[in-house]
């Protein structure tokens, strides 16, 4: 039994709910026959990887969907053994190289000289080139996006990027000029709340207009999410009622929590136990960007006009080291004792001015 937000994935870009012209000159570029590199940004649960598997569908047919779990292996100049993990069919294949932190730079270069160097299967009724698809290029470190940029122009012939990005200021200016770039702007929340209703009929549920006009409008434009809401919706009560609680992932809940904490108390004790609740959201998957800017919302909500932008600017500084070190949680730490050391000073002020 799969999760809505699986079983009603569009695979063709026909049937795609929103941006239905842009869906259309995403097939006029198929149909063309000369196939760039590409590069598809936007907010996550934006619909990028739907976009891009329909576009994989349309390119080879639905072998596209057949697909196995590898684990590759690769060997850094200094001897350390790397293993990362792909997803693959016949005709492409997926993979993070940010997964692997700073060694993305050798990850990119084997595993695209690896594909390039094997020919495409059944190259009389299918294209000549596979694809490769890089997730998260945004969080590649510039030497990997600089060697990514001399790998793109070696094997143009035998393989093809497509490139994913949650932004594009942070793809260096010499790849965005070698693809062609498709922005794929978050769904109004109108149209969030229509994709609700269509889903919900299908699975023959009655969905009030004004429910899902609240799960669209909490879910912040996030697609992904607001299924996955309205399907926790359901589990919890049914027949839905207007008034209905929309309960916020245990995630979101422990790190509004764990902000109150910060802003509660500052001393080293309160850092010590904040770093375990840290560690927490890490172990379970949640990534430290999401942390970040978490963290960010519910601090800044208890900080007047002239901290607001005192505290902005050293998340911003924190989260750009963040991306060029390894350990994540060194740096989130140094935001959260930075902002206390901060928020305290702003306190005592405050209070020594009232006397």
């Amino acid at each position: 039994m799969s999760l809505w937000v699986d079983k009603y994935r569009p695979k063709e870009l026909d049937k795609l709910d929103y941006h239905k012209e842009q869906a259309s000159h995403m097939k006029k570029l198929v149909e063309s026959g000369d196939f760039p590199h590409l590069l598809i940004y936007g907010p996550s649960g934006a619909g990028k990887k739907t976009r891009i598997m329909a576009l994989l569908r349309e390119l080879y047919g639905p072998g596209v969907e057949k697909l196995r779990i590898e684990h590759e292996n690769f060997v850094t100049p200094s001897k350390k053994k790397l293993e990362i993990v792909t997803i693959a069919s016949n005709y492409h294949i997926e993979v993070n190289p940010s997964d692997v932190g700073f060694y993305d730079r050798v990850v990119i270069q084997e595993l695209i000289k690896n594909i390039a160097s094997s020919q495409q299967l059944d190259t009389g009724s299918q294209r000549e080139f596979k694809v490769i698809i890089l997730s998260e290029v945004d969080k590649l470190t510039k030497d990997a996006q600089h060697a990514l940029r001399r790998t793109m122009e070696k094997y143009v012939a035998s393989c093809r990027l497509i490139l994913c990005a949650n932004s594009s200021s942070k793809v260096i200016p010499a790849i965005r000029s070698r693809c062609f770039g498709i922005r794929v702007p978050a769904p109004k929340v109108e149209e969030i709340a229509h994709i609700l209703q269509i889903i919900c009929k299908k699975e023959s549920l009655s969905l009030p207009p004004e429910m899902a006009q609240r799960i669209a409008e909490k879910s912040g434009r996030n697609l992904r999410r607001a299924i996955l809401m309205c399907e926790a919706c359901r589990v919890q009560q049914y027949p839905f009622s207007s008034q209905q609680k929309i309960s916020s992932p245990d995630w979101e809940v422990y790190l509004q929590d764990t902000a109150r904490r910060i802003v509660d108390e500052q001393s080293p004790n309160r850092l010590l136990e904040v770093r375990g609740r840290i560690y927490e959201l890490l172990t379970h998957c949640i990534p430290p960007d999401v942390i970040f800017k978490g963290l960010l919302k519910e601090l800044v909500r208890n900080c007047d006009g002239e901290l607001k932008c005192e505290i902005t600017c050293l998340a911003a500084f924190h989260e750009y080291r963040l991306g060029q070190g390894s350990k994540a949680i060194y740096h989130i730490e140094a935001f959260i004792a930075a902002f206390m050391a901060v928020y305290k000073k702003f306190l005592e002020e405050s209070m020594s001015a009232m006397f």
